[in-house]
This record gives structure tokens, C-alpha cells and sequence, in this order.
């Protein structure tokens, strides 16, 4: 019996444990869903999404699964949450939606990203968006927004990105939104914006495009409407990046010397230079400037400007005049991949195979940066050896974004004019137009093949052009296990050949023909990473010990000569239309 009775005691101890635990847990919980029900139960969150989606014109029906019977918006197209069940999120952009957007927004407050751009929004920018100060993101670009820019965002502390760009907005820059000290970007660029420009502390803005908006360096800030727009096409700013005079450049190249040339292409020549603080740069000089080279600088100084990462060729600045456009970038002392894989003079340490992985690897980070950090996500369209540059410590640098393009969220590819390089162009981009994160994973696997083999992805043979015969040998010897006579011959014999099957196993996979069976590049970086193993020690050139140094090197192009003494097998890609 005593036995019985304790047993009963400890059940009850037990129930009466589980009975405190889950009154704690409902506090908890309605101590939550309290802190967003008005005094009539009604969700605060709810009734000011709902406002807002009785302001909009809703074509497309995208509101339709916004429902005022609904408590829990967390699961509405278009809304993300907290872990708390906060709205924290609304992602509108691109979805055909007109009206207007209600003020009742203001009561969204723990709201963080705002993204409504390429609507047809109209009507006022409200001012109740400034009661949003947990707000980090803001965009409104390419709406019909009129009115003024409401003073009250410049209370929004947080905020790190806001883009009113593209609108019908008039009046001032007002001073609290130009005094945002932790803004990374912000753009009010054509607009009706005028009156004098205050001194904008984001770190990187634009204000081009308002014909009446006074900047300290332009004609027009005297109210005379003939003299308006003078100089406005070339008064933009690009905040970190410094603008220099075209004499200043001038000087630095020797007044752009052909012995100071480091490359040229379809679209302009670079130069060495070294300005007055003694700093050596590349200055990308663009041909015919007054016509398609605007929209090249506009790319380049714009996509560059953003994009920021350690393997990505960054913007010391630019020049621009009235006939003039120039890039200025840091100097690449071992020039690019292409050069350094060709030189034949050997004046230079080669590239050895560790270090040829190494730079596949950076090459890849560069790329996965632009596919799946930037937003919108960046097509390079041109990925091979001559556009990955090398830094002192020969790190990869993956330069000129002279073809890139930006691409929709929405969209799986974007459609234009071919450009690029013949032998590293997708096949799917040479005969549509249509270029995705896809055509740049096929460049990939072309540019790891050229480090293989140290050769172009081009040959003539017969005398006659033929493109991808190399990928097309390197797919038949990856069958028949003979992928030694592929290796540069410069190696010596001298990499692992397991590190060797598994690069060429990528490349082939890169270069499927149909781009759906393409990896991603962060598939791609990731077997790389596994190649590579550590990183490489980049000080030490000498051959791991893993590597194979055989006592005679096969190579596919033993039976023939230097590029330098003639070889017709060796030809250069030929360009297609314009820039490159």
C-alpha cells in the first residue's frame, strides 16, 4: 500500500509540473498575439495590410489570398515574418500593381524590407513610412510617385538602402533624408527633383536625371530655365569612387602612350598609369563615347560601383566630359589568366597546377557573388581567361563587367544583342539571344579547361574556324581515360591526376549543352574547394607534395611550336558585334 501511495504522489508531483509548464507557454503566447490585437481583437498587422490592398489596383489579382478573415498574414504571396510573427517583409516588386499605397502602412513597425518597384504606384509617398524605424531596405524606383520626398524618412535610422529613382517626384532633396549617415546607397535619380543639392553622407548616391536640381559644380544653379539642364548629362556622383580630371589621367599615362598599353578590345584601350601619389592603375580609355559607350560607362561605373568582393575587380574611379570616358582601376601587376598561360617568354614564373586550381577557385567565388549575393543577380556574359585578372599575390580578380547585365528577379534569363567571345559562348545564348547565370557556368567550365590545357578554347584546324573542337576532344579522351596528353605542357608533368580527372569532370558538366543541367557556380565552387583542399600557400610556387612529376610530359600540342613561332593551331577567338 505505501508503495501504491507514493506512486500516486509522484504521478500527481508530475501532472501538476506539466500543468505549470503549459501555463507558462500560453502566457507566453498570448502575451504575443496580444501585443497585436487591437482593443476589438482586430490584428493591427492584418487591418494595415488590408488597407493597403484596397489602395491598389490589383490587375494581376497577386492580393487575392489577402484575406480579412485571416489572423495570421504570415502565410499571405508576397509576406514574410518573424519568428515571433511579426511582418518583417513585403516583396511587391514587379507584380502590375497601380493605386495607391495607404497610409495605414505606417503601422507595420516591425517591417524591415519594402520592396515595391516597376509598379504603376501613384499618388504621394507617404509620410507615415518615416514610423517604419525598423526599416532597412526601401525601394519605390520605376513607380508614378508625385509630390515631395517626405522629410520623415530621414528618421529611419536603420535604413541602409533606398531607392526612389525613376518617379515624378518634385520639390527639394530634403536635409534629414541627405544627413542618413548609415545609408550604403541611395538614388533619386530622374525625377522632377530641383532647388539646391544638399551634401548627401550616403556612402555611394545618384541624382542624375532632374533638370532643375542645382549641384555645387554645375552652370544651372543660377534660376535661369536656359541654362537648366547645362552640363547635366555628366553631373552624376558615385560616393566612394574619386572623379578625376582628364588632365590628371592624361598625365598619369604619358598622354595615353602606346608603350603604356596594357590591352585593348572592341570597346576601348587600357593604359598603365601612375598618378601624382605615386599609386600605379589600369585606365580603361572607351571608344566612340558619344554613342554606345555611354551605356558601356553607365554599366560598368554603375555594376562595379555596387558590387564589392575580394575577387571582383573593384573602381577607383572615373572621368567623364563631354567627349570623354574613362575607368581607372587598380593595376593587376601579373596581368590576366590569358597572359600569364601564354607567355611564352617564360620571363615569369608559370602558373603551376596548384595554383591554377586556386585561381579557378577565386574565379568561382567572384561569380557565385554576382549570381547569388548581388540583388538583382549580375551576368557576367564573357567569362574566360583574358577577363580573370591577377593581383600581386596572384589571388583571381574577375574583371570588365563591360557585358553584364542586370537581371530581374522574376526572370530566368535576360534577351540581347550577342556579345562575347566566339569558342566561350553558350549555346543556348549564340543562337536565341537568352543568357542566364547558366551562359556564364558554360564560360566557367571553358575558362577551367583553358588552365588545363593552357590553350585557347579556339583552333583552326584544316585552315578552316571550328568552335569547341577542344571540348569536344576533351569529352572523347575523358571517355577513353586518356586526359594526360591534355595537360599544358609547361607543367612538366607536374599535377595530380585525380585533381585532374575531377576538374575535367567539372568542366564537362559546366558545359553541358542544355542549361538546366548546368550546376550553379556555388555547386561549382564547391567541388572546386574540395579539389583544392587548404588554401594554397600563394608564396610558395613550388609543386605539393600529391603532384605527379613525370619524366616525360604529353601534351595534346606537343606536335606543335610556341604561339609566338606561328602555330596555326593557335588562333585568336574572334569577337562577335561591338563591344569586346
Amino acid at each position: 500500500m505505501r508503495v501504491l501511495s507514493e506512486s500516486i504522489v509522484v504521478n500527481r508531483m508530475k501532472f501538476v509540473i506539466m500543468l505549470v509548464v503549459l501555463f507558462r507557454v500560453s502566457i507566453s503566447m498570448v502575451g504575443a498575439s496580444d501585443s497585436l490585437l487591437s482593443p476589438k481583437g482586430v490584428n493591427y498587422e492584418v487591418a494595415a495590410l488590408m488597407s493597403m490592398k484596397n489602395k491598389m489596383i490589383d490587375e494581376y489579382h497577386v492580393l487575392d489570398g489577402w484575406d480579412i478573415n485571416s489572423v495570421d498574414p504570415c502565410t499571405w504571396n508576397m509576406v514574410a515574418c518573424s519568428s515571433e510573427g511579426f511582418v518583417i517583409s513585403l516583396e511587391m516588386a514587379s507584380t502590375g500593381l497601380g493605386g495607391t499605397i495607404s497610409p495605414n502602412i505606417g503601422n507595420l513597425a516591425h517591417l524591415h524590407t519594402l520592396l515595391l518597384q516597376n509598379n504603376a504606384l501613384s499618388g504621394s509617398i507617404p509620410a507615415e513610412i518615416g514610423k517604419l524605424r525598423e526599416l532597412e531596405t526601401l525601394d519605390l524606383s520605376s513607380n508614378e510617385f508625385v509630390g515631395e520626398i517626405p522629410s520623415s524618412l530621414g528618421s529611419l535610422t536603420r535604413l541602409s538602402y533606398l531607392r526612389l529613382n525613376k518617379n515624378k517626384l518634385s520639390g527639394d532633396i530634403p536635409g534629414p533624408v541627405a544627413n542618413l549617415t548609415g545609408l550604403s546607397f541611395l538614388d533619386v535619380s530622374f525625377n522632377n527633383l530641383s532647388g539646391a543639392s544638399p551634401k548627401i553622407r550616403a556612402k555611394d548616391y545618384k541624382i542624375t536625371g532632374n533638370n532643375y536640381l542645382c549641384t555645387s559644380s554645375s552652370l544651372n544653379c543660377i534660376n535661369v530655365p536656359k541654362v537648366a539642364n547645362v552640363q547635366q548629362d555628366y553631373e552624376f556622383n558615385v560616393g566612394h569612387l574619386k572623379r578625376f580630371t582628364f588632365r590628371e589621367l592624361q598625365v598619369a599615362t604619358g598622354n595615353f602612350s602606346s608603350k603604356n598599353i596594357l590591352g585593348q578590345g572592341g570597346f576601348g584601350v587600357v593604359y598603365k598609369g601612375c598618378l601624382v601619389n605615386k599609386t600605379l592603375v589600369a585606365v580603361k580609355r572607351l571608344k566612340d563615347p558619344n554613342l554606345s559607350g555611354e551605356v558601356q560607362f553607365q554599366t560598368e561605373l554603375e555594376m562595379i560601383s555596387l558590387a564589392l568582393h575580394r575577387n571582383l575587380l573593384r573602381l577607383y574611379g572615373f572621368c567623364l566630359t563631354s567627349d570623354e570616358r574613362l575607368l581607372v582601376y587598380p593595376y593587376m601587376p601579373n596581368g590576366s589568366v590569358a597572359d600569364r598561360l601564354r607567355d611564352c617568354g617564360h620571363e615569369r614564373p608559370i602558373l603551376d597546377w596548384s595554383r591554377r586550381m586556386h585561381i579557378a577557385l577565386g574565379a568561382a567565388r567572384g561569380l557565385v557573388y554576382l549570381h547569388e549575393q548581388c540583388n538583382p543577380k549580375i551576368i557576367h556574359r564573357d567569362v574566360k581567361a583574358a577577363n580573370i585578372l591577377l593581383d600581386e599575390n596572384f589571388e583571381a580578380v574577375v574583371g570588365d563587367f563591360g557585358l553584364a547585365k542586370l537581371l530581374d528577379p522574376r526572370d530566368s534569363h535576360v534577351t540581347t544583342a550577342v556579345r562575347g567571345t566566339v569558342g566561350h559562348i553558350a549555346p543556348e545564348y549564340l543562337s536565341t539571344g537568352q543568357s542566364s547565370e547558366k551562359t556564364d557556368v558554360f564560360g566557367f567550365g571553358i575558362l577551367l579547361l583553358e588552365l588545363i590545357t593552357g590553350q585557347k578554347a579556339l583552333d583552326a584546324g584544316n585552315g578552316q574556324l571550328q568552335k569547341g573542337m577542344i571540348l569536344d576532344l576533351v569529352r572523347t579522351l575523358y571517355e577513353e581515360k586518356r586526359l594526360q596528353v591534355l595537360i599544358d605542357r609547361d607543367l612538366h608533368g607536374c599535377y595530380d591526376k585525380e585533381e585532374l580527372n575531377e576538374a575535367v569532370k567539372l568542366a564537362l558538366i559546366c558545359t553541358i549543352a542544355q542549361p538546366n543541367s548546368r550546376p550553379k557556380m556555388s555547386q561549382v565552387m564547391k567541388v572546386l574547394e574540395g579539389i583544392t583542399g587548404q588554401p594554397v600557400n600563394l608564396e610558395d610556387t613550388q609543386t605539393g607534395p600529391t603532384q605527379q612529376c613525370e619524366g616525360t610530359s604529353f601534351s595534346f600540342f606537343k606536335n606543335h611550336s610556341d604561339a609566338h613561332e606561328g602555330s596555326s593551331f593557335i588562333i585568336e577567338a574572334m569577337e562577335l558585334s561591338g563591344p569586346r
